[in-house]
């Protein structure tokens, strides 16, 4: 059975270290036989939550955003995947905007669903790729953190990489893709 990885990066620069770091973790998801469904989110349409009605719009009752742009199509993409990847760049000690707007409007339709979440036990890899210094990777992490949980994803790797440390952590986001398709194939045979 072929397995199939999104792997969503969210850095303007096509070139930088995020777009690396989603290129490193396909390489391995492809490597271990899965297929990928790379989105890079910058391209698209994705308005931020407008937290509609009293705070709550059709993401409370019926799982679904009702502001109408790219978002519902990606939404789609994520959860038909078996497993996924966040990949963004580090601003300011947090995820980018792009993925910020679109993980907030998933997590207003998931974390909703409570158990029945579409994203509930799907094994993900959260990486935080910090250029120019390098900080605050950790507090990246760590909302990352917090999110996959909201959603009752199963973290199977949180990585941290910086501009110093790339060349080698780009073998661990390749051998941790490679992992996690294992992962879910000896999960699926038990």
């Amino acid at each position: 059975m072929t397995y199939r990885i999104a792997v969503i990066t969210s850095s303007p620069n096509k070139d930088g270290l995020t777009a690396a770091c989603g290129k490193a973790i396909e390489k391995g998801a492809l490597e271990a036989g899965a297929t990928v469904d790379l989105i890079d989110l910058n391209p698209y349409n994705i308005g931020r939550c407008k937290a509609c009605g009293t705070g709550y719009g059709t993401c409370r009752t019926e799982h679904r955003c009702q502001v109408i742009d790219d978002f519902q199509n990606l939404h789609e993409r994520l959860v038909a995947a078996d497993a996924y990847a966040v990949v963004t760049p580090v601003y300011w000690g947090d995820l980018s905007e792009s993925a910020k707007a679109f993980l907030d409007r998933v997590r207003r339709c998931e974390a909703t669903s409570g158990e029945a979440s579409k994203l509930a036990g799907k094994p993900c890899i959260g990486v935080a790729a910090a250029g120019g210094r390098g900080g605050g990777t950790i507090t990246c992490l760590l909302n990352m953190q917090q999110w996959f949980n909201h959603v009752r994803s199963e973290i199977f790797d949180l990585i941290t990489v910086t501009r110093k440390s790339r060349a080698y952590k780009l073998l661990a986001m390749e051998a941790a893709a490679k992992a996690m398709v294992e992962y879910i194939r000896e999960k699926a045979e038990q």
